[in-house]
């Protein structure tokens, strides 16, 4: 087959990226199409072919602005001499048309038989679930009653185009329960559900934390070792990191946040200086691994499609504490590898926090509880329904 791969954009690492590398891996020839390319913000595709449009010229920082010039960019590139197209998506890229699509609408098509197969994370977010929570804080400072004033405007018309877009899709893929209920909720679509992949081995049960994370104490301090929660993720604000430092001062409790991001300086700001708060830019995988063994709990406070840095904290054995929404209850099976709270506010964390130390956790048995989100599975059940997807086209054709 001739494979096209398509994605949002590739500014920076998280966890869509991590789908795409390993989509990337099961066609190594496929060109990936996007909006925008900074190999020094993420280095994964340095043997990839890359291809961009108008839209590289555009500095990547200003992406957050550019939504509608990405439905745009999309709707247009022409791929339909491709035989598959899978886009990984969470925002425009979906927007691409298959040579299928293109033919039954009555346009020039170079495949007919071409159709395109979206891995759609969830509904572009800011334009749907997530839309209240966006006017709240559009994340962009002093620019923020600005950004409220023209987004209000221009909502209606940028949802219309991203239906549109929803109906191009030949066949969805999704990451979880959660996400398949908010595309058939928001774009009127069936999915199927295949999880992300996880590098379960890279984060595999990391054994004694003490040995393991011995390294890290010049950075911890020994009084950290063993005694502290942790946290992972891009600092952005839909990410409620800040309730993870509030509920922990509130309770006197440690805890380690690894990432960066926009919202880094205003998370520093709620530490206040306090010793109980400590920070760390991103690191390696076995790093990582070993802080997340050491941990007593991981902290997940972000309403989710699915969450791929909690599932690789239970694979090194730690037990997570969750919002209890999205698609951490794909996952999280309450008290047996870790505990949900109901509201996504500081007392109901810090609550769950004070639950959650009355409760043993066998390290093992949460290890293991993961093993069916490995990457060898998520191939496999990718291919299977890309073939499945094949055959009934084939007989539709």
């Amino acid at each position: 087959m001739k494979v096209a791969i398509v994605c949002d954009w590739l500014t920076n690492v998280g966890g869509a990226e991590k789908v795409l590398l390993k989509v990337h891996q099961m066609f190594p020839k496929a060109p990936i199409y996007t909006s925008q390319y900074d190999p020094s913000g993420i280095d994964w595709f340095k043997n990839a072919d890359i291809r961009t449009g108008w839209m590289q010229k555009i500095p990547a920082r200003l992406r957050r602005f550019l939504g509608p010039l990405r439905q745009r960019y999309f709707s247009k590139l022409d791929l339909s001499e491709y035989d598959l197209i899978i886009s990984v998506t969470g925002a425009e890229a979906k927007a691409v048309k298959s040579g299928k699509w293109l033919a039954e609408h009555g346009k020039k098509s170079r495949n007919p038989k071409g159709i395109h197969v979206s891995y759609c994370h969830v509904p572009t977010q800011y334009y749907w679930q997530m839309y209240d929570d966006y006017i709240k804080n559009p994340g962009f400072g002093i620019l923020n009653p600005l950004v409220r004033f023209f987004f209000r405007l221009l909502v209606i018309p940028l949802r219309r185009e991203d239906l549109k877009s929803a109906k191009k899709v030949d066949y969805f893929v999704t990451i979880s329960e959660y996400s398949r209920e908010q595309i058939q909720k928001y774009y009127g679509r069936d999915a199927k559900v295949i999880h992300p992949p996880v590098e379960l081995k890279d984060f595999g049960r990391q054994g004694n934390c003490a040995e393991k994370v011995k390294g890290a104490s010049k950075i911890l301090g020994d009084d950290f070792l063993g005694n502290y929660y942790i946290t992972t993720s891009r600092q952005v604000n839909w990410k409620r990191i800040d309730l993870a430092v509030k509920a922990c001062l509130m309770t006197q409790r440690k805890l380690l946040v690894v990432g960066g991001g926009p919202e880094h300086k205003r998370l520093v700001r709620l530490a206040r200086g306090s010793e109980l708060v400590k920070f760390l830019p991103i690191i390696k995988k076995k790093e990582l691994a070993s802080y997340l063994a050491g941990a007593k709990g991981y902290l997940f406070p972000s309403l989710e499609p699915f969450g791929i840095a909690p599932v690789e904290a239970l694979a090194a054995g730690c037990p997570v504490i969750a919002f209890g929404n999205g698609g951490a209850k794909d996952y999280i099976t309450e008290g047996k590898n870790g505990i949900f709270f109901k509201e996504q506010t500081v007392k109901s964390l810090a609550n769950a926090i004070l639950c959650f130390e009355k409760m043993k956790f066998s390290r093992d048995k949460i290890s293991k509880s993961v093993n069916k989100f490995s990457e060898e599975k998520f191939d496999k059940k990718l291919r299977d329904f890309i073939k499945k997807c094949e055959k009934k086209n084939a007989k539709e054709a």
